[in-house]
């Protein structure tokens, strides 16, 4: 999938710009650094293709554009049109859907609606969208009491409706959740490694409680702060311990990590760590590795000195909305000369000890799931398979008539050459050659 922003005029090519990252990085670092890693003022430019990708998407899912919502609001980007457009989209969403919307959406949907002090509290209040959010919540914990320690969703929106619940005053006993939330719980780990993503947005909805502690918001005992102290430095260690090149974990989760980090630690005190993220950051960005707009959205904040517990503040930034050049250009569809080359790839299911593989030949720049499809044309039995729209695209619900289940702890595993890929199938685009697996698991 294409880029779907254009670069405008008055910008430089990313490989102009390369050429240059060593000289700005220092430049890049705000002379007076607390704990946070923020591009200047005067380097805001260097965000445009994230801005851009987010105004120029097509946003027809409803809740699914809150992280997007969120990030306008958050770091104050003016585009009033889209942001009336998504929070209509996100409201309806939430009128006809709001019994089937998850713990974590509804979450995401307050935290968009209420951001920055907006007229869209209104709505929230009405709606009762926090006592309903409080319900899930629940229903969450009493899955796992239930089912081995599972939610009915995953620990990630656990932590992000814990979050929600937090900063918006609401009425479910958060203190006795707290346990749920030791590092050790096997939910943190995904396919045997420590979810990055997870293990930072638990970190920022326990800052949130052990901040409410301190001010005396949340009724607790001394026991309650330290052990949620206790969890928020071992988590902070297991987000620094996945560290690599500057990322935590990978690209993609390294925006929610700088957000933890920012709030928990003095990690970013020290310059060159944060010369080291932006370095790493930015030539993801000139690389276009942020092609979808929740990537974008949730890289953004960070870069600009924002962290998800903001939301109660009127805010402000550093880079300014002049500060951008944000373009409304489509891109233009350029019709190829000749027609372009074929690759060929090898496919396989996995399902314990059984494989099924196949050949396959599809057009250069395909995506994993261009591979998927034409397998199931070869041979539907053997390949077929559903999926489900998500902003991060499609995301395989089930193959072979065998389907995830978040109490048995399984999912499906795209893996590339023997190695689990951080895109989806919607996003990673295959090689000629590449042995490409589909491969039942359980995390």
């Amino acid at each position: 999938m294409s880029s779907p922003f254009l670069y405008t005029a008055g910008e430089m090519r990313p490989s102009h710009q390369l050429r240059l990252l060593g000289l700005l990085l220092f430049s890049l670092i705000p002379s007076q650094l607390c704990q946070i890693c923020e591009v200047s003022r005067e380097n805001c430019s260097y965000l445009n293709p994230l801005v851009n990708t987010m105004v120029n998407a097509n946003y027809t899912k409803g809740i699914q554009s809150a992280n997007i919502l969120l990030t306008f609001r958050l770091v104050q980007i003016q585009n009033q049109r889209l942001e009336q457009q998504l929070t209509q989209q996100i409201q309806e969403d939430i009128k006809k859907r709001e019994p089937e919307i998850t713990s974590g959406e509804l979450a995401l949907a307050i935290l968009a609606l209420g951001a920055c002090k907006n007229s869209s509290e209104v709505f929230i209040r009405d709606a009762h969208l926090v006592s309903k959010l409080g319900e899930k919540f629940k229903a969450e914990i009493e899955n796992m009491e239930t089912h081995s320690d599972n939610p009915l969703t995953n620990y990630y929106q656990l932590s992000l409706a814990l979050l929600a619940l937090c900063l918006s005053n609401g009425n479910h006993s958060i203190t006795n959740v707290i346990p749920y939330f030791t590092p050790e719980n096997k939910n943190y780990y995904f396919g045997g490694q420590f979810s990055v993503d997870t293990g930072a947005m638990a970190v920022l909805a326990l800052t949130c409680v052990k901040r409410r502690i301190e001010k005396e918001e949340i009724e607790a005992d001394i026991k309650d702060l330290n052990k949620t102290n206790i969890y928020i430095t071992s988590l902070v260690n297991k987000i620094l311990s996945a560290k690599n090149d500057g990322l935590f974990g990978n690209i993609f989760s390294t925006g929610e990590s700088m957000q933890a980090l920012f709030v928990s630690s003095n990690y970013y005190k020290n310059k060159r760590n944060c010369q080291e993220t932006l370095h790493t950051v930015l030539h993801n960005i000139f690389q276009g590795a942020f092609r979808l707009p929740i990537a974008a959205a949730q890289i953004l904040p960070a870069l600009m000195g924002k962290t998800y517990l903001d939301v109660n503040k009127n805010c402000s930034c550093a880079c300014s909305p002049d500060k951008f050049n944000i373009s409304t250009d489509k891109p233009v569809p350029v019709t190829p000369t000749i027609s372009p080359s074929n690759i060929s790839v090898k496919y396989s299911v996995q399902i314990n000890k059984i494989f099924n593989s196949t050949k396959v030949t599809v057009r250069k720049g395909s995506v994993f799931l261009d591979v998927m499809m034409a397998a199931q044309k070869q041979n539907k039995a053997a390949f077929c398979f559903e999926m489900e729209d998500s902003p991060w695209g499609p995301y395989i619900t089930s193959v072979q008539n065998i389907s995830a289940n978040n109490n048995d702890r399984t999912y499906w595993q795209l893996l590339s050459n023997g190695q689990p890929l951080s895109q989806g199938a919607g996003s990673y685009v295959v090689k000629n050659g590449e042995y490409l697996e589909v491969r039942w698991s359980t995390y």
